[in-house]
């Protein structure tokens, strides 16, 4: 018998926005005319792009500092233009970068337990865009590889350990890029231009592999995506200002393998991809609410689940790495909505009546960790991401410096206000005089060190620390 429904564990994801008091209030965020998300989100901090006189300016909140934010609260301060994406490093939670309307890319690192006074200093400045730089993303699998795209039409591949542009890819685009996106294991990268082609670039080889002219017949921004397979899924519009996804296999880019048309709303469609479920969700810039796909191999292969719907449009949106979620709630996805002056966190869930770990929800997913070091990666070798297992909780790793084979930059300055230099961090020392041998042991309490002598005579037995 043919089935009338198609099955799918994910057919009843349902979209819920937390209560008052675990959202961020009092945040002025950007009003900036640029497509990019102003938010971005990994397990320990959110960061927003906010409203800053005389230069850009961007917030870093840790995420259980929620509430209403100080306006005295501080900031990460650097840039001498209004800041236009924002991206944290995937391999660690502590490092972020910057691109600016000033024409650079700055690389911050965070303290342990958020900032204490603004930061205006950055690890490294990387400069060599003339015009302003709007879209920022790290390599997916190599470390300290990041990658930037400016307004002047041009594409940088940087060491961001040295320092160095190591490629520039500059005569590829004849107009603004409007996004740029990394493989799953970074071998090639896919733009989306505003002279509506859509490029699969080797950029090592400095090649166009395949690309697609007028994937989108209207005048709109386009966005463009690589899904796990390799295929390419496209946001855009049509020539009657509808709104499109389209799907499209590199090997063959003459025709779509699937067109959906959605609405005529003129809000640029942010697609977010999920390569664990398969689940794309698409927030629209304006919008008040987020629709989510299932991609499969089968046609019609994209299949619409639902839409969540809010009353408030969203200025931007973040969302969370899957190592962020909350498996013993069947999370699968949490979004960060910005509003006019607050930042909103949506949790999307698969209901499940059992408390047991859903494995079938959570496979293996990409970890911390980085395949490659940049100096192997811009060698000519490619490394697919090292996965983890949510089924205990992701727990959270030490803090972790920048580590490259040569001599890292990052590692030579030390951040202001790091936890070194706080004074919870001096060793106390407490001494029981006796004549015997003392035994020392050492025990951590929080923040502190304290060191404590005990006579042999007490000791019994001492447990390791």
């Amino acid at each position: 018998m043919r089935r009338v429904v198609r099955q799918s564990k994910f057919r009843h994801v349902f979209g819920q926005a937390v209560k008052n008091d675990q959202c961020y209030d009092d945040i002025r965020v950007s009003r900036v005319t640029w497509d990019s998300s102003f938010c971005a989100v990994n397990p320990k901090f959110v960061a927003l792009i906010i409203e800053a006189s005389g230069g850009g300016a961007f917030l870093v909140l840790p995420l259980h500092k929620t509430g209403r934010i100080d306006k005295a609260y501080p900031t990460v301060c650097g840039h001498t233009g209004p800041v236009l994406d924002i991206d944290w490093c995937p391999h660690n939670d502590h490092v972020i970068a910057s691109g600016s309307e000033d024409c650079t890319v700055m690389v911050w690192q965070i303290p342990e337990n958020g900032l204490v006074t603004s930061m205006s200093e950055p690890l490294v400045v990387l400069e060599g865009h003339s015009k302003r730089v709007g879209i920022i993303t790290w390599h997916p699998t190599a470390r300290n590889v990041l990658l930037s795209a400016g307004c002047d039409n041009q594409i940088y591949i940087w060491n961001a350990g040295t320092g160095e542009a190591m490629i520039r890819l500059e005569d590829m685009h004849p107009d603004v890029i409007f996004n740029v996106t990394w493989n799953r294991n970074g071998s090639l990268i896919c733009t989306a231009c505003k002279d509506k082609t859509i490029r699969v670039i080797d950029p090592r080889k400095e090649a166009i592999v395949a690309e697609k002219e007028k994937a989108h017949e209207g005048a709109r921004p386009m966005r463009a995506i690589f899904l796990a397979d390799g295929n390419v899924l496209t946001t855009g519009f049509s020539r009657m200002s509808e709104r499109q996804l389209a799907l499209w296999n590199t090997d063959n880019m003459e025709e779509p393998m699937t067109v959906n048309e959605m609405d005529t709303s003129n809000g640029v469609l942010l697609p977010f991809y999920d390569p664990d479920t398969s689940i794309v969700y698409l927030c629209g810039k304006g919008d008040s609410s987020i629709r989510y796909f299932e991609i499969t191999d089968e046609a019609p292969y994209v299949h619409f689940l639902s839409t969540f719907a809010t009353k408030e449009p969203q200025r931007g949106m973040g969302y969370m790495p899957k190592r962020g979620l909350d498996v013993n709630k069947c999370e699968i996805a949490r979004f960060y909505k910005l509003h006019e002056r607050k930042c909103e966190p949506i949790v999307m869930t698969v209901p499940r009546k059992s408390d047991l770990f859903q494995d079938d929800l959570y496979p293996d997913t990409s970890g911390p960790d980085a395949a490659l070091e940049a100096e192997e990666w811009f060698d000519g070798k490619n490394g697919d991401p090292i996965l983890i297992s949510l089924k205990n909780g992701y727990v959270q790793g030490k803090h972790r410096e920048f580590k490259v084979v040569k001599k890292n930059i990052l590692d030579s300055k030390v951040t202001k206000n790091s936890e070194n230099s706080s004074p919870a961090n001096k060793t106390k020392k407490f001494c029981l005089p006796h004549q015997t041998i003392p035994h020392m042991i050492r025990m951590l309490d929080g923040e502190q060190s304290i060191l404590i002598s005990f006579p042999a005579s007490l000791v019994t037995r001492v447990a390791p620390y």
